[in-house]
């Protein structure tokens, strides 16, 4: 999937989520989810190179964990995000098979998240990063064939801003 992604760090989380909710958009629960990150041995920043996460995501403490394998690649020139993910029943060999394929582990992201969706392929996260001071916000835009990228960020910024965000983020969260 072709996604146009923008991140923002929050000023204040209760002011960025209340402009939401006094237009009717609902956010979900609170839920955790944990991101173990896997990148190439010869990973670079910014040169196209994938990363594979595993992750782990508790909706409920009386419902079981949920597994997912993602692949994720930013390509640089083009400014697209590809995100494929795909549920995963045994955590352990799908890191054997990662770890097989000469990936190695990076990072380790733990949050506490909520998502609200506006539109058709639209979503807002709002994350509280373990070990990070602050919130960050996420939009998320699936594409489709022929969207402009750069049409679709400018759209993504231009909701940030009327919300009255502008501390944009490029790094991933492994990266911060």
């Amino acid at each position: 999937m072709r996604k146009a992604i923008t991140k923002c760090k929050l000023k204040t989380k209760d002011e960025f989520k209340k402009k939401l909710t006094d237009i009717d958009f609902k956010f979900s629960d609170t839920y955790w989810q944990h991101d173990r990150v896997y990148v190439p041995r010869n990973y670079r920043p910014h040169a196209n190179f994938p990363r594979l996460i595993m992750r782990t995501e508790i909706k409920a403490a009386d419902k079981p964990a949920k597994y997912s394998f993602i692949l994720k690649r930013h390509i640089e020139d083009s400014g697209v995000d590809i995100a494929e993910e795909t549920a995963v029943k045994d955590y352990e060999k799908m890191v054997n098979i990662i770890l097989q394929l000469g990936f190695k582990p990076v990072a380790e992201i733990s949050r506490r998240r909520e998502h609200l969706k506006m539109g058709e392929g639209n979503y807002i996260f709002i994350d509280k990063i373990e070990n990070k001071p602050g919130y960050y916000a996420k939009i998320e835009s699936d594409l489709a064939p022929g969207d402009s990228v750069v049409e679709a960020k400018a759209d993504l910024e231009k909701t940030f801003t009327t919300l009255g965000e502008s501390n944009f983020v490029d790094n991933s969260y492994f990266e911060i």
